[in-house]
């Protein structure tokens, strides 16, 4: 994929003295305090931040932050908060401006935070006035919030249409970086684990790697449905029934290509869904009526980190269990556990699967860790998210 690299104008001193719009993903968790829980996008946004003003750039950074009401701005909408955690990392006080469209003061080597940019009308249509008005306000618009690449908005797209420049921040680059290794270049055997609690949700991500990768590992709702359309029993776990011919025609396709969707051999069961529920392994075979499926079993578990360990890639989007409750996490944690001492180059992304790496501490064995929800989603899809392609626009035109 083919994009102008904002650390590429850095280095060549075509930054200096230009006004930079960076569009980050500050769209933090807050307490109802207004105080910010959680701050990794902030620390994540920092190295664009960072080189633009090493380059002597006068920088503007924005982001949208909750959901506001478009054209009717209130004080928890503010990105003041944001501003100040920022200040304390970068070493610097950074002001807020509000109304900032029509023009915004600043100088080289100063940095402002533009009040929250989904307040503006026409942000989320893109419209066409505010994107023009937007794209005067910059020299260059270096898009850096991979979270929101998947929609066509004005500070994601609109700007980038008209800037004199668009290029892609460092964390856009390394997103783009890991997913063309992942998933355009891939070192064989290629392993997707798509885990979560439907098939619906995730049917077209399903359909799509099933042409692609070499083993899907499925879990979670989603193995269960496979399950039955393999003629198991799963009790009354959670399944879409009426999915079956799809999960058939999944498998189907991956046979076809003399690859796999492996179904699990051995499960772990409980009556009901709480936590201090008393857990059972059982075979696969043996699911009786009355049982919840909450957990691969440790035989299909361990079959699948020796597989695992075998790969040259691996995709991870969603845990295999219910890795919440400690008597149905042991899938999750083997899984998580082969993925860390594989040589397989990783890349993971989903809010529950950012949770499991978290709770098993294994971060820095992950090749790569993927910032964005949806946009991770829509790109195992195989969609071309709008940012990609207005990107790879402009570094043709």
């Amino acid at each position: 994929m083919n994009v102008i690299r904002f650390s590429d104008l850095c280095a060549n001193g075509s930054v200096a003295g230009k006004r930079v719009f960076i569009r980050a993903d500050l769209n933090v968790p807050q307490d109802d305090a207004g105080n910010i829980t959680e701050d990794t996008r902030i620390r994540a946004s920092v190295p664009a931040i960072q080189m633009a003003l090493d380059a002597g750039a006068a920088v503007m950074v924005t982001s949208h932050l909750g959901r506001p009401t478009e054209g009717d701005f209130k004080p928890e909408d503010s990105l003041a908060p944001v501003a100040k955690r920022m200040g304390e990392l970068l070493g610097r006080e950074i002001p807020v401006v509000a109304n900032w469209v029509d023009g915004v003061q600043v100088q080289p080597g100063q940095l402002v935070m533009l009040e929250n940019c989904r307040v503006n009308k026409g942000e989320k249509k893109n419209s066409e006035d505010l994107a023009r008005k937007l794209a005067a306000l910059c020299d260059i618009f270096v898009h850096d919030a991979f979270g929101t690449a998947h929609r066509a908005e004005g500070t994601t797209y609109g700007i980038a249409q008209f800037a004199p420049v668009a290029c892609a921040g460092p964390l856009l680059a390394a997103e783009i970086d890991a997913i063309t290794k992942a998933l355009a270049n891939p070192k064989r055997p290629l392993a997707a684990i798509v885990a979560g609690s439907k098939v619906s949700t995730k049917l077209t991500i399903l359909k799509s790697l099933s042409a692609n990768v070499d083993q899907l590992i499925v879990g979670g709702g989603i193995a269960n449905t496979f399950m039955l359309a393999a003629g198991l029993k799963i009790g009354k776990s959670l399944a879409e029934p009426d999915l079956l011919a799809e999960a058939k025609a999944v498998i189907d396709a991956m046979k076809a290509r003399g690859a796999e969707v492996p179904i699990p051999t051995d499960v772990v069961v409980a009556k009901t869904f709480a936590a201090d529920a008393p857990a059972t392994v059982k075979k696969a075979t043996e699911v009786a009526d009355d049982d919840l499926i909450l957990d691969i079993g440790p035989e299909t578990a361990a079959k699948l980190a020796a597989q695992l360990k075998q790969a040259g890639t691996i995709v991870w989007n969603g845990p295999v269990g219910v890795f919440e409750f400690a008597a149905f996490e042991n899938g999750t944690k083997v899984i998580a556990q082969a993925i860390a001492e594989s040589s397989a180059f990783s890349i993971a992304g989903g809010g529950d699967t950012l949770a499991a790496i978290a709770k098993y501490g294994i971060e820095k064995q992950v090749g790569y860790i993927s910032t964005g929800g949806g946009a991770f989603l829509e790109v195992l899809e195989g969609k071309t998210l709008p940012a990609f392609e207005i990107l790879t626009k402009r570094a043709a035109a």
